[in-house]
C-alpha cells in the first residue's frame, strides 16, 4: 500500500509486477471508482517504444485483448492506465508442469487466436506472445496484454536488423535470425503455448536462454503426439502446424488459426494457402481439365475406311463364288484373311491411347458379340463382317476393331500403349523452461 497519486485520480495499492524498462501496479481510479492497472516507465527506458505500445493497445478493441483506458505523464514519468485483469496469467496455470483439461485448452486457445486475429487485421504484431502475457480477467476470460514490443504496419520498428527481441521458449525462427517479425511470428509462439498446454512441457528445453533461441531457430520440433499420444487430435493439429519452422507452412496468422480451431484443426489446403499468399506466393488449387471429345470428322473417315475395306472383301467373296471368266469352280475352303486393325486416338488429359481388341477395360468382339452389329453375306463357308461405329467414353475411349473372318476367325492384336502424365504431390507436415527474456542487438 503506497499513498502516491499518479495524476491526480490513480491511487497506487499494490505492485503487480516489474521489469527493467516498468513497473504495473493496482490501482483505484478515484474519478470513476474502479480498480485499474497502472503501467509505469522506468527514469532509463525507452520512452518512443513505451508510447508506441500505448498507440499499439489503443488501436485494438477486442474483448480478448487487454483495453487501454488513458495515456499521460506525471512528474516526467509517462504512464498508461489499462483495463485490471484479477483472474493471474496463463503462465500462473501451466506452472505444475501438467497438461490443462482439454475443454480449458480449447477455450483459451480459441480466445488467444481471436485476440491475435483482431491485432493482425489491424496491422499489429505483438512479437513477444507467451503465458505470462495472457491474462484472464474476473469471468475467466483471456485477454493478450503486454505488447510492449509490438511492432504496427508498415511504421517499422525502434530495433534494427539482427536485433533478437523476445522471451528465449516462445521466439519464432524468424525472430531468432534477426529477421522481421511477421503475424506468422506470433502463430509460431502460440503454437509453442498450445503445445505447452497440451502436454505440460515445452517443445524445447534448456536451462540456457540462448541455446533455447537456437533450439527454435534449427531444432525440428516434436509432435504433440510424441509427448502426449491421447490429445485431441484437432488441437494437436494445430500446433504442430503452427511450430513449423518455415513461416508460410504455418497457419498465415491469427484468423488463420480461428478458422483451423473452429474446424476442429482443418487442413493443411485450407490454412496454408493464405501463408503462401500473405507473401505474395501463388498458390492455386487446379482441378484436372476435362476430357475433350474426339472431333467428328475423323471418326466418320475412319467408319467410311472400314466400310470400304469390308466392302472389297465381300466383292472378293462374291469374285471366288462366281469362278469369273475362267469357269474354274471355287475352292472348298478359302484362304484365312484378316483385315488390318484400325487404331484410334483417343485423348484424355493430354495422353494418347492406341485403341486394341487387349484393352483392359474392353473385351474383344466376337461375332455374337452384344455391342457390334454385324452383316453376313454368306459363300460356302466364308462369312464376311462389317463393323458399325465405335464406342467413346469421357476420359478413356476405347474401340473395337472391324473384322473380316473367313472360316476360322483370327483377330490381330495390338498392345494398348497409354502415357499417362502423373504429378507428384509434396506435402509439407509440419517443464517450463527458463522464460528468460532474450534481447540481443547488432545495432544500438
Amino acid at each position: 500500500m503506497t499513498d502516491e497519486v499518479i495524476a491526480g485520480r490513480y491511487k497506487l495499492l499494490e505492485p503487480l509486477g516489474r521489469g527493467s524498462m516498468s513497473a504495473v501496479w493496482r490501482a483505484h481510479d478515484d474519478e470513476l471508482d474502479r480498480d485499474v492497472a497502472i503501467k509505469t516507465l522506468a527514469p532509463t527506458a525507452d520512452r518512443d517504444r513505451f508510447q508506441r505500445e500505448a498507440r499499439a493497445v489503443a488501436a485494438l478493441a477486442h474483448p480478448n485483448i487487454c483495453n487501454l483506458y488513458d495515456y499521460g505523464e506525471s512528474d516526467g514519468r509517462p504512464y498508461m492506465v489499462l483495463e485490471y485483469l484479477s483472474g493471474g496469467t496463463l503462465e500462473d496455470r501451466l506452472k505444475s508442469g501438467k497438461p490443462l483439461p482439454d475443454e480449458e485448452t480449447e477455450r483459451y486457445a480459441t480466445a488467444i487466436a481471436a485476440g491475435l486475429a483482431h491485432a493482425h487485421n489491424h496491422g499489429v504484431v505483438h512479437r513477444d506472445l507467451k503465458p505470462a502475457n495472457v491474462l484472464f480477467d474476473s469471468e475467466d476470460r483471456a485477454k493478450i496484454a503486454d505488447f510492449g514490443i509490438a511492432s504496427m504496419g508498415d511504421a517499422g520498428t525502434l530495433t534494427e536488423a539482427g536485433t533478437v527481441l523476445g522471451t528465449a521458449a516462445y521466439i519464432s525462427p524468424e525472430q531468432a535470425s534477426g529477421l522481421p517479425a511477421t503475424a506468422a511470428s506470433d502463430v509460431y509462439s502460440f503454437g509453442v503455448m498450445l503445445f505447452r498446454m497440451l502436454t505440460g512441457v515445452l517443445p524445447f528445453i534448456s536451462s540456457n536462454a540462448m541455446e533455447l533461441v537456437r533450439m527454435n531457430r534449427d531444432d525440428p520440433p516434436p509432435a504433440v503426439a510424441d509427448r502426449r499420444a491421447n490429445a485431441p487430435a484437432g488441437l494437436a493439429w494445430t500446433a504442430d502446424a503452427s511450430l513449423a519452422k518455415d513461416p508460410l507452412a504455418r497457419p498465415a496468422d491469427g484468423a488463420a488459426l480461428v478458422a483451423a480451431l473452429r474446424d476442429d484443426g482443418g487442413t493443411a489446403a485450407t490454412m496454408l494457402i493464405p501463408a503462401a499468399a500473405m507473401a505474395g506466393a501463388a498458390t492455386e488449387v487446379r482441378s484436372a481439365p476435362p476430357a475433350r471429345r474426339r472431333p467428328l470428322l475423323p471418326v466418320l473417315i475412319v467408319l467410311a475406311l472400314v466400310l470400304l475395306l469390308g466392302g472389297a472383301a465381300l466383292a472378293l467373296a462374291l469374285s471366288n463364288r462366281s469362278g469369273g471368266d475362267s469357269g474354274n469352280a471355287p475352292p472348298a475352303s478359302g484362304p484365312n484373311i484378316s483385315l488390318p486393325n484400325v487404331p484410334t486416338l483417343s485423348t484424355s488429359k493430354g495422353s494418347t491411347s492406341v485403341a486394341s481388341t487387349t484393352s483392359p477395360s474392353t473385351t474383344a468382339p466376337t461375332t455374337t458379340a452384344a455391342t457390334t452389329t454385324a452383316q453376313t453375306t454368306t459363300a460356302h463357308t466364308a462369312t464376311a463382317h462389317t463393323t458399325t461405329a465405335h464406342t467413346t467414353t469421357a476420359h478413356t475411349t476405347t474401340a473395337a476393331p472391324p473384322t473380316t473372318t473367313f472360316d476360322t476367325t483370327t483377330a490381330a492384336t495390338t498392345t494398348d500403349t497409354t502415357f499417362t502424365d502423373t504429378t507428384a504431390t509434396t506435402t509439407t507436415t509440419a517443464t517450463p523452461a527458463s522464460s528468460d527474456q532474450v534481447t540481443t542487438a547488432s545495432g544500438p
